[in-house]
C-alpha cells in the first residue's frame, strides 16, 4: 500500500474501522445427494489446486490475490497469505 495514500486519509474516521476479509481457497459443487452422504472424514474435493492463488474479498468484491503461508517463531502453524496481486480498490469504487 502506497504510504502517501494513506497519509491522505489522517482525518479519515472510516480508516479507523474494521473491515473483514474472507479468504477462498476454492468451491465445491456436489450433487444434493453427496452433501448429504458427508460425514466427519469425508473429502470434499474443490475447483483449484493447492499451488493456484487464494482469493481475498471484503464482501463480494475481489480486493487481492495470494499464496497461503504458514507462520513461524511464536504463532507457528497459524496460516497467513502473502499477497501477490492487490486490486486498486480505489479506482474500481
Amino acid at each position: 500500500m502506497d504510504s502517501s495514500s494513506v497519509d491522505g486519509n489522517k482525518g479519515n474516521p472510516f480508516t479507523k474501522v474494521p473491515i473483514e476479509i474472507t479468504v477462498s481457497v476454492g468451491k465445491a459443487r456436489p450433487l444434493v445427494k453427496d452433501l448429504l452422504l458427508l460425514d466427519q472424514d469425508s473429502i470434499l474435493e474443490l475447483d483449484r489446486t493447492i499451488d493456484q492463488p487464494v482469493e481475498l474479498f471484503v464482501g463480494n468484491r475481489l480486493i487481492a490475490k495470494g499464496e497461503l503461508q504458514e507462520l513461524e517463531g511464536d504463532k507457528a502453524g497459524q496460516l497467513a497469505v502473502r499477497l501477490t496481486e492487490v486490486i486498486n480498490i480505489q479506482e474500481s469504487l
